[in-house]
């Protein structure tokens, strides 16, 4: 049950048991020493009231003397009856006191009783005597003991000498039942006491072991747990049931762990897309500078054999007019023109290709709506033969504005949209979707194509690689199209759920411009475009 408890709960609870055990303790202890307190000021009072009481007993005692003239014997008892009644109003003042002080058991009672008893016994000792006096007057003088034939005073003598030593044995019945009563305290204080220090030792090692079970160990969990986290180990999971703090600490910090492992793997693939990228950079400079070299060597050569093929093609048709030949042949001869006119003029393509991806060139952007964009490009893969059968699905809910270069989006759309209806059969779809996340446009271009390779995403934006389902192509459009996006400070992905499960490219594009951005009026220069420039410079400074 307390295994759900709070920490406060349980500590409140084992505060609680340790202050119950003290409170028995010091009740046990305190019980014993008022028990004690009160035997000693009862037996106190009434060893008091015993010296008074025994004060009386002898006045009374007194009362008998040895035989004598009896006219001195009266006024010794008229005397010694004064004294007695005197002794008897100071043990009732100090009964008195007694009582007031609560040390007398049922308030004294009995021993005021027995001194209103001794009292009356005077008083009718005194009318005794006085009766005695008058009528035994002309005896004065005469010697013998004057108690001698008055059996009535002799009783009353007798009667007070009695309830003294009644009152006497009353004290120290009291005295005695009080040290029984004190003893009998004192034995169940010691009980009490024993008892309750089994139960305070029980109670601090059942503490001490709930305490190890509630907080200490859970705590030791965690710190183990902590260790094993900080190590490096993500995916270890502190498991503590103890329902309180501790364990919601626990699963604060599973999940704490849970994000740092989702950081670092995030972490991880960012380093290695960073690192890919790196290599891609490198690669593309490389790529570019020879590019750029090989594309300003060629172009004349292949402008020239286009040229003269097409040249030739005209001078044959005219100079093999009248020479005899088959059809065949002169089919063979025209076939083999064409066909030098057209790869001369494809590789022109390529090379023009090569120096565009080489330059780059300055951006200049401007508020763009995208949905122009798009629909441009639809509109003219519509004419071409691979959209045949196929149908493209753009619904813009809006205008979509972007801070880009529409001529550079433009071509990384065609490249888009063309790659994935050479890559998708008839009856394919091409869905084209748009929104807004993190103060940037992310337009989706998802296809149900052939798919893609975990292998062939790792390399789908590297120059010259294609896995174009036609076999045609040079591997330079979706790089250059990650260039261009990357350059208007946005991102493409690519992802696919393997062959023959569609492709799709998400494209994120500022809606701002961003401080990175080649913007116009920017003074920075692409590297590769000041090498032509300075290529440029000294050729014509050899040709002079």
């Amino acid at each position: 049950m307390t295994g759900s408890w709070r920490i406060g709960h349980k500590l409140m609870l084992g505060m609680g048991l340790v202050v119950a055990i003290m409170a028995l303790l010091l009740g046990g202890t305190l019980y014993g020493l008022a028990s004690y307190r009160a035997a000693m000021g009862t037996c106190v009072r009434k060893m008091e009231e015993m010296r008074y009481a025994e004060t009386v007993k002898e006045e009374i005692r007194k009362l008998r003397l040895p035989a004598g003239e009896w006219a001195l014997q009266e006024r010794h008892i008229f005397k010694q009856i004064e004294n007695v009644e005197k002794a008897l109003e100071q043990y009732a003042v100090e009964l008195q006191e007694t009582i007031d002080r609560g040390r007398a058991p049922n308030e004294g009672r009995q021993e005021q009783a027995l001194v209103a008893i001794l009292q009356k016994d005077m008083k009718e000792l005194r009318a005794e005597l006085k009766k005695v006096t008058d009528v035994v007057g002309a005896a004065e003088g005469h010697p013998g003991d004057f108690l001698d034939g008055r059996p009535i005073l002799r009783r009353k003598l007798e009667d007070a000498e009695t309830h003294v030593s009644d009152l006497i044995g009353t004290i120290t019945k009291v005295i005695s039942t009080r040290i029984d009563i004190t003893r009998d305290d004192a034995r169940k204080s010691i009980i009490l006491l024993s008892i309750t220090g089994i139960l305070a030792i029980l109670l601090m090692a059942g503490n001490l072991r709930f305490f190890y079970r509630w907080v200490a160990e859970p705590i030791r969990d965690l710190e183990e747990g902590v260790s094993r986290v900080a190590q490096g180990d993500f995916d270890h999971r502190i498991e503590i049931n103890s329902g309180d703090e501790i364990e919601d600490l626990a699963k604060a910090y599973n999940d704490m762990a849970a994000k740092l492992r989702e950081m670092y793997d995030s972490l991880a693939q960012q380093v290695n897309e960073r690192s890919r990228q790196l290599v891609r950079s490198e690669r593309l400079a490389g790529v570019g500078f020879l590019a750029a070299g090989v594309a300003h060597e060629i172009n004349n050569p292949l402008a020239s054999i286009a040229f003269c093929s097409e040249a030739l093609e005209s001078r044959l048709d005219s100079l093999l007019k009248d020479v005899p030949m088959s059809d065949v042949n002169r089919q063979t001869i025209a076939k083999y023109l064409k066909m030098i006119q057209e790869e001369a003029f494809r590789c022109k393509e390529i090379t023009q290709k090569l120096l565009a991806f080489s330059r780059g060139g300055d951006l200049k952007c401007d508020q763009t709506n995208l949905v122009d964009v798009i629909q441009g490009v639809i509109d003219m893969v519509q004419h071409l033969q691979n959209c045949k059968g196929k149908r493209i699905e753009f619904r813009p809910l809006g205008p979509i504005i972007a801070w880009v270069n529409a001529q550079e989006i433009k071509q990384v759309f065609l490249n888009l949209v063309v790659n994935a209806l050479e890559n998708m059969d008839d009856g394919g779809l091409l869905t084209i979707t748009h929104g807004v996340r993190d103060g940037q446009i992310v337009l989706v271009f998802k296809d149900t194509g052939c798919g893609m390779t975990p292998d062939v995403l790792e390399n789908i934006f590297e120059p010259f690689f294609t896995r174009s389902k036609t076999g045609k192509g040079t591997g330079l459009g979706l790089s250059i199209s990650h260039r261009i996006i990357t350059q208007h400070g946005g991102e493409i992905e690519a992802t696919s759920g393997g062959s023959n499960q569609g492709s799709t490219f998400t494209v994120h594009l500022p809606i701002h411009p961003p401080s990175d951005v080649l913007t116009p009026g920017n003074d920075v220069q692409d590297p590769v475009e000041e090498f032509l420039k300075l290529s440029a410079q000294q050729k014509t400074s050899k040709a002079a």
